[in-house]
């Protein structure tokens, strides 16, 4: 089922199928609107191709190390599924689910999910509940809520592609991009965190001022040919949503604010040959991911904020994708 919300100047439609933001229409600074999500035109497309487009990942966004961690003495092993690595949550993950949609109006929708003891291989019945909502000053709000019943781990994210020339444009090369973070991780031979965490200062990473895309796409310090796949550390997890990063093409400015420690800008490198809405065949650099999230495989690095969420607590986080 799709949801239709509308406020401000911004459209949106949601899907209960991965939780999924299936459009997001937005005006230019000529008032000529255009859909600057990525997608499909069917529920079978969003199932047979490109399954993170625009889905709510989880149980844990990005990657963890062998798939293997250690919680209370208890070792478990999640399924690998990028190399030697465990990826968003693992081979069926939290975009591949159907949600339950608890509350829908004009400007919000809020579904839930139980992510039941041992799928994909983690601990506890976990309940998980996200919000869409369009807010007047022209923001997309996504909020995060988690409880469990045992130990686990949980770092949640959007996995929009977005692109604000529009769905159909071949590249987001032109885009500017600035991401609003001092320190990054880097990473091993298999994109997984080395556990250090280090200054942009003098590196590829330093986008604390606006950058083109196109000027350091193809640096070697990416991945060769294909392009950005990289997390910045933005602090310690927040009360309240910080300016995280900033994007702007086409008469459009996208402010991203978070309350999350980490983001993953990735340029949609290993997107090819997926046909989208309105038949245009979707290829690497045609879009840019920003993920809000905790950072990658950081239950196995004790100087990483915690991903441990124990009977009791409540996981919460929030982004903001502002238009201007």
């Amino acid at each position: 089922m799709l949801y239709n919300l509308k406020n401000g100047k911004l459209q949106a439609q949601v899907s209960d199928y991965g939780a999924k933001l299936t459009r997001l229409l937005v005006p230019n600074d000529k008032g000529e609107v255009a859909d600057v999500v990525l997608g499909f035109n069917t529920e079978e497309e969003w199932r047979s191709q490109e399954t993170y487009f625009n889905a709510i990942i989880g149980r844990y966004a990005n990657r963890i190390k062998d798939g293997r961690f250690v919680l209370d003495g208890k070792t478990y092993q999640l399924p690998v599924n990028n190399g030697s690595n465990c990826l968003h949550g693992g081979v069926s993950g939290f975009n591949e689910k159907v949600w339950q949609v608890m509350e829908h109006d004009e400007n919000h929708v809020v579904l839930r999910y139980r992510s039941k003891d041992g799928e994909e291989g983690f601990p506890g019945n976990v309940d998980v509940e996200v919000t869409y909502a369009l807010t007047e000053d022209n923001a997309l709000s996504i909020s995060y809520r988690a409880t469990t019943d045992a130990p686990t781990i949980i770092a949640m994210t959007n996995h929009a592609y977005f692109n604000l020339n529009g769905e159909a444009s071949p590249s987001i090369r032109d885009h500017s991009l600035q991401v609003l973070a001092d320190y990054y991780t880097p990473l091993d031979e298999t994109a997984a965190p080395t556990g250090e965490i280090v200054p942009v200062e003098g590196t590829s990473m330093d986008f604390r001022e606006p950058h083109k895309i196109d000027d350091r796409i193809d640096d070697p310090f990416f991945v060769p040919g294909r392009g950005i796949d990289n997390n910045w550390v933005l602090g310690e997890p927040s009360d309240m949503p910080r300016l995280a990063a900033v994007v702007a093409s086409s008469g459009r400015t996208m402010k991203v604010y978070t309350t999350c420690p980490g983001i993953q800008v990735y340029t949609g490198n290993y997107v090819e040959n997926h046909i989208g809405k309105g038949g245009t065949m979707y290829r690497p650099q045609n879009a840019v991911c920003l993920e809000a999230q905790n950072l990658p495989d950081a239950i196995n690095h004790a100087n990483f904020p915690s991903p441990v969420l124990r009977p009791g607590e409540t996981y919460t986080q929030v982004t903001l994708y502002k238009f201007l």
